[in-house]
C-alpha cells in the first residue's frame, strides 16, 4: 500500500469516515493528475461511481482536507491539497483555460510568510494564482 493511500485512510479514519470503494475511486482520479473540473471528474469516472456520489465525495473531501479548489475566475477545478502532493501554485491561460502547476519558490512562499506576519496572521494555508495568456493564446490576443 503506498504512503499516500495510507494517508488518506488515515484522514478519513480521524475524521470519523470509513475507507469506501467511492472514495478511493475519486482519490485516485485526483491523484497525480492536473486540476480537473467536476465534469471531467465526472467523464473520468464513467460507470465506477455515479455523479451524485462523485459529489458527495468531494464535498467530503473539501471538508476534511483532503482535496481544494483551484479558482480561475469564478469556475473552479479540484485537486490533492499539499497533504497529498507537493505544494505549489499555478498559471492559468484566459485564453484556452489550461492550468500549470509551478513548483514551490522560495521567494514567494517568503513573501507571502512576511505579508502574514505584517497583519498578525498565523498562514494555515494559500493559492497562488497567476492568469494570463499561454504562448499559444498570446497569437490570437491583441495587445499581449
Amino acid at each position: 500500500m503506498s504512503t499516500i493511500n495510507s494517508q488518506l485512510k488515515q484522514t478519513l479514519r480521524q475524521h470519523g469516515y470509513s475507507v469506501t470503494r467511492p472514495r478511493l475511486i475519486v482519490f485516485d482520479l485526483l491523484d497525480g493528475h492536473a486540476p480537473q473540473t467536476m465534469h471531467q471528474l465526472i467523464q473520468l469516472a464513467g460507470d465506477e461511481i455515479d455523479r451524485a456520489s462523485l459529489y458527495r465525495v468531494i464535498s467530503l473531501f473539501e471538508e476534511i482536507g483532503v482535496a481544494q479548489r483551484v479558482y480561475a475566475g469564478w469556475k473552479y477545478t479540484l485537486e490533492l491539497t499539499d497533504l497529498f502532493s507537493h505544494h505549489h501554485h499555478h498559471l492559468t491561460c484566459l485564453g484556452c483555460g489550461t492550468q500549470i502547476a509551478v513548483v514551490e519558490d522560495s521567494a514567494i512562499e517568503s513573501l507571502i510568510l512576511r505579508v502574514a506576519q505584517q497583519h498578525q496572521v498565523v498562514p494555515v494555508r494559500h493559492q497562488l494564482e497567476i492568469q494570463g495568456y499561454c504562448l499559444h493564446c498570446q497569437k490570437s490576443v491583441a495587445g499581449v
